[in-house]
């Protein structure tokens, strides 16, 4: 099993064991406040699947994490292709969902900044994306503790629903020779 290690973190796999806590989470109100709906336990383990699936073929992706003696499983951080066709595609995009229990400890700028140094280093990408909702302040939050640049324009999400208030999305971008930058100051 793929298994990586920060200074508080371990991201790998995913296992069987992870998708009842995973349907949980997914099931949360607050976690899912910035999607357009909290999943289902069957809709939970079928992104489950194919988030580790996508793990499987290509070594990478949205990892598992856990804090070790802590929680086996806490959500996911990673690195991942998106399939919507958006406005700045082709891309691969930087993203976390973790278990609000661990919301505040810093665990998702963490395990991110783990993955942009897996996607600089290791894939040789020459930029990774994040993006969110508007009203999406905390992982905004994450995504400028990273380093990100935020986009002067906001895109509308292809996925979400016209009308629906989470359409409309900020976009953050970080070029490995910025990222270079800041690993040497």
């Amino acid at each position: 099993m793929i298994k990586f290690k920060t200074e508080r973190l371990v991201l790998r796999g995913w296992q069987p064991s992870d998708y009842a806590p995973f349907a949980r989470i997914n099931a949360d109100q607050e976690v899912m406040k910035y999607f357009p709906a909290p999943l289902s336990k069957v809709e939970s383990d079928a992104n489950a699947d194919v988030i580790g699936g996508l793990i499987d073929k290509r070594g990478w992706g949205f990892w598992a994490v856990e804090i070790p003696d802590i929680c086996p499983f806490t959500g996911f951080v990673g690195l991942h292709i998106p399939i919507a066709e958006l406005p700045f595609s082709p891309c691969v995009e930087i993203g976390w969902r973790l278990d609000k229990e661990f919301w505040g400890y810093g665990y998702a700028t963490e395990a991110a900044r783990f993955a942009l140094e897996y996607g600089f280093t290791k894939l040789d990408l020459d930029e990774i994306v994040s993006f969110t909702a508007k009203q999406n302040k905390a992982s905004q939050a994450v995504m400028k503790r990273l380093g990100m640049s935020r986009e002067s324009e906001t895109f509308e999400h292809p996925s979400i629903p016209v009308g629906n208030s989470l359409r409309e999305h900020f976009l953050y971008r970080l070029q490995r020779n910025a990222w270079i930058e800041m690993q040497c100051s």
